[in-house]
Formats: structure tokens, sequence, C-alpha cells
């Protein structure tokens, strides 16, 4: 059973099995539309008695086959992919939200998602809640409220590179009656599988390491399939008659499945967040080779850390896959296969220094973005965060001396010469 294959397997042959005389690649199906013969079967398709595709914003076959392998390497039920990471975010909290109701998150979220949680989403009515994930088990259960539906973190914070404490995470929302919804795009299920430490929703910005080549924007949400909707009485949305759907219920109809199918079948028809099949074949291949890229990453990063902690330029370094590092030991229990690839330095010389250092670099690229093959480099105070004060980026993390490097799968010994050179030239 590919339930049992390991991740490697599922990675390269987890899902599409062509048939005699068929491609062996996966194919694109560009086309916004899909033929039936029956006026039945076509009723069937929007009373959601038949899973066949309908319309491309609401699902393709390219598409599924990326779903199908994501949620196989996730070890979930089912899986719905996005336009974009943002998407997935976004749909993944008001799939079971509404106005008037309450998220809590913890405070260590990239930069976008922050955003959207503590401005878009209370324009809509929905409250987002911060809590240190530092906090206690008490600490964290007092900053619930009645209204609380959810509680979200990322596997490997944003830029503070924080690896989360699932255990305490799970068990809290466990109690809570909640559901765990954990972004794991920077670990990828490659190096860390959250559904297996107590999630109970995971989504990824497809963009980043799933694609791993910089071609494609996208995201995608997986279930677990295992929280019960029902228990509380907090979810109405799964539990009780759907109007638009001649008063469907989802959990009663669809299970496990219930989730995804009310996301689908809602916010894929009525927001159109869809991704475009071309995209959906790049993150498909992606996945072929996460597991092989993912190792190298991880790798290539750890080197460049301890180069770096000994390097007479550099003030400080965060990467959670160093000894020193106070996720360490974190990093051990959830991340045992690598940290990932992206990692923070402190360049002595502040500012000036540290637009010096990305200017000076010849193999890595100047570009906002992580998850590529290809090193990046990025000045946060310079750059993305040049808006704020500095009293602002300090306080969003972002201090003059901060270098995030994306580590590529380049030789080693080559990123430590530009890396080096760069540092010189500061």
């Amino acid at each position: 059973m590919r339930e049992n294959w390991k991740i490697e397997t599922q990675a390269v042959q987890g899902n599409y099995a062509p048939k005699a005389a068929e491609p062996r690649t996966a194919p694109i199906h560009q086309s916004t539309t899909f033929k039936y013969d029956s006026a039945e079967h076509m009723a069937q398709l929007f009373d959601l008695d038949c899973a066949d595709p309908m319309y491309t914003r609401l699902g393709n076959p390219t598409t599924s086959v990326f779903e199908e392998k994501i949620a196989l390497m996730e070890g979930g039920v089912a899986a719905l992919a996005t336009s974009s990471g943002q998407a997935a975010s976004a749909v993944s909290l008001l799939n079971i939200t509404r106005a008037g109701q309450h998220v809590l998150s913890a405070s260590t979220l990239y930069g976008g998602t922050y955003s959207l949680f503590a401005n878009t989403l209370p324009k809509l009515g929905i409250e987002v809640g911060f809590i240190d994930p530092e906090a206690s088990v008490e600490e964290m259960k007092a900053a619930f409220r009645p209204d609380t539906r959810c509680l979200f973190a990322e596997t490997i914070g944003n830029p503070g590179l924080n690896i989360l404490d699932f255990e305490k995470f799970s068990r809290v929302a466990k109690e809570m009656g909640v559901p765990l919804i954990i972004d794991n795009t920077l670990a990828s299920p490659a190096l860390c599988r959250p559904l297996e430490h107590g999630a109970d929703i995971v989504i990824h910005s497809a963009t980043k390491y799933i694609d791993g080549h910089g071609t494609a924007v996208g995201g995608v949400i997986v279930d677990s399939g295992k929280f019960d909707w029902s228990a509380s009485g907090k979810y109405p949305e799964l539990c009780e008659p759907d109007s638009s759907y001649h008063g469907l219920k989802y959990v009663e109809k669809f299970g496990p499945l219930a989730y995804i199918v009310k996301s689908r079948a809602q916010y894929m028809r009525d927001l159109g967040v869809t991704p475009a099949p071309q995209n959906s074949f790049l993150f498909n291949h992606g996945l072929t080779t996460l597991h092989l890229r993912m190792e190298r990453h991880s790798s290539n990063a750890l080197a460049l850390a301890k180069f770096l902690e000994k390097h007479d330029k550099v003030s400080w370094v965060n990467y959670p896959g160093l000894e020193s590092h106070p996720s360490y030991k974190l990093t051990q229990k959830y991340l045992p296969k690598g940290a990932s690839g992206v990692l923070t330095f402190g360049i002595k010389g502040g500012r000036e220094a540290g637009m010096k250092f990305m200017e000076a670099c010849k193999l890595i690229a100047m570009v906002v973005h992580v998850g590529d093959a290809r090193s990046c480099v990025l000045h946060p105070a310079s750059t993305t965060h040049r808006q704020l004060s500095e009293a602002e980026q300090i306080a969003s993390g972002v201090t003059p001396d901060l270098i995030r490097l994306s580590v590529g799968i380049e030789h080693i010994d080559d990123i430590m010469a530009d890396v080096d050179q760069a540092l010189a030239a500061s």
C-alpha cells in the first residue's frame, strides 16, 4: 500500500499510476471545463454526489494529482490546492470561523500571515489573538475565549526560526476542543509531518520548497480527517444544514473528508482562489525531488551556520540546527532529518554593512524569496521592512544587522566562498 511506503517513495511514485500507453508523467489538463453526456451526471456534480471534475475553479485533474500526493506525504486524508500560500492561510481559517469569533495564534509568524491576521481578518469581524510560543500551558489556556475556533502556529517560525513545541500546542488544542492548524512551509513533509505530532490541519506556501525552483506561486491545505467537528457544538458550518447545497450536512455526508469538501465547495466556489493547472504540474514535479533537496538544503545551511559562528565579521548566528540555538532540543525531537535551509546572522557594521554585503554577493542572488534551489540573500532592514522605523523593525524581530540567507543546493564550498568574500567587502 502506498500509505506504507517511505516518504521518499511517495514523493516519486506516490499516487499517479498510468495505464498502458498513458503518459508516464501526469499531464497538464489546460481546460476550464469538462464534458458530460447526461443531465443526471451533471446534477450529481452540483449536489456533491460525484467527485468528477466539473470546472477548474473547483477542481482539475492535474491539480488533483498534486493534492493527492501532498496529502499522502503529510499523512492526511485529503488536500485542497490554492492560488497562493496566503490563500491557504485565509481559507483554512474562514472555513471554520465567522464574524464575531476568535482565533489564537503563535506570535512568531511570517509577515504576510501576521498582516492577514492582525489587519485583514479583523475587518471581516474575526479577531486574532497572539501568544508567545514560549508561554506556559496555563498562559495559553488563559488566552482562549469561548468563541475561539482554532490554534495556529508555524513549524519553523519565519523569520525567527524558532521550532514549535508540538507536544505543548497539541495538548492545549485538544484540551480546549479546537483544531491545531500548522503552517509547515519552511520544514516541508520531508523534514517534519505535523499530523504525526498532534496537528489537525497543515498548510503550505507551495511557492517555497514544494516548488523549489522559483517558478510558481501556490498553496495547499491538508486535513488529517481526525478532528471531531461535532463533539463540541462549536462548528455548525460543518455539522448543520448548508442552505447553498439543499441542506447538506458535511460531517454527516462526508465524514473525515468534511473539512476539505466544504472548503472546496464553498470557498473555491465563492472566492475562486484556484491554482492554474500549469502550477499544479510544477508543484507535483517539485514534490518528486523534495526529499533530496531538503537534505542538501539542511546540510548546507548547517555547515554555513557553523562557518559563520567562527567568522570575525559576524556577531551572532541563528539556525535551529546549531547546538547553541534555543530550539536545538526541539529540532532534534521534531526535525531529526535536518532544520531546513533558512538562517539569519548579524553582520558587524549594522545597516550599511548589510546593504554592502547583499550587493557584494556574486553566487547568492539578492531576491525576495526563500525555499529556492538557488541560494538567496536579503537584508530586511533596508528592503522588506524599510517602511518601518528602527524601533518598529526591532519590535518585529528585524535588527539593523540582520541578514537572511536561504541556502540553496549548490556546493557548500562555493556558497561559503561567496559569503566570505561578501563579508570582506562589507
